[in-house]
């Protein structure tokens, strides 16, 4: 009997041996999984942020390159409001020159005078180039309502309709904008030949 039952107690300590270690890969799976899942939350948390840090990134960098356009515009444009003062100063000096055009008559005077208020005109356009004010003067160019500013429309046989055929006050550009428009005649188109209703 004592055999039987030394059996008996080894086989209970073998079934209490195998549920304790089923016990403990069960525990162990469970704690796999909760790791497992707990390790899945980082990733997708890790993933989450780098991608809000690309965002910011790319946000960051338009930002960044606006405010350069904007400070470039600044620098470029910053003179449109002197120049648009200077311009008068220059329609005045070009008025000067075209009155005294056709009295070379009246004396040396006159052409001295003309001579210096041109050679001022000159100096001043000059300038104005240094700083990328470049005079508009279309005469027959095609009308065009973003640099021209039409005064009338004027029968003009020899050109093409809808052109520019006379400048009555130049307009300007600053680095290629529009600070004054060129005011300007435009060609009206010819009226189209009327039929005879006898025939």
């Amino acid at each position: 009997m004592n055999s039987d039952e030394n059996r008996n107690e080894q086989v209970d300590e073998l079934n209490e041996a195998a549920e304790a270690a089923a016990d403990e890969v069960q525990a162990a799976g469970e704690v796999q999984r909760d790791e497992v899942s707990e390790l899945d939350a980082l990733k997708e948390q890790l993933q989450d942020s780098q991608e809000q840090m690309l965002r910011l990134q790319a946000e960051m960098q338009n930002v960044r390159r606006r405010a350069e356009m904007d400070v470039q515009k600044a620098h470029k444009f910053a003179l449109e409001k002197f120049v648009k003062e200077l311009l008068p100063v220059a329609d005045s000096l070009e008025k000067a020159v075209e009155s005294t055009e056709g009295q070379e008559a009246a004396g040396e005077l006159v052409a001295s005078i003309r001579q210096g208020v041109e050679m001022t005109l000159n100096l001043f356009v000059s300038s104005l180039k240094k700083f990328n004010v470049e005079p508009l003067n279309p005469v027959g160019e095609p009308f065009d309502p973003q640099q021209h500013e039409a005064m009338s429309m004027v029968p003009a046989p020899d050109a093409e309709p809808n052109s520019v055929v006379a400048v009555v006050q130049k307009g300007y550009l600053l680095n290629g904008r529009v600070v004054r428009p060129a005011m300007v005649m435009v060609a009206k188109a010819q009226d189209a030949p009327k039929i005879d209703e006898q025939a």
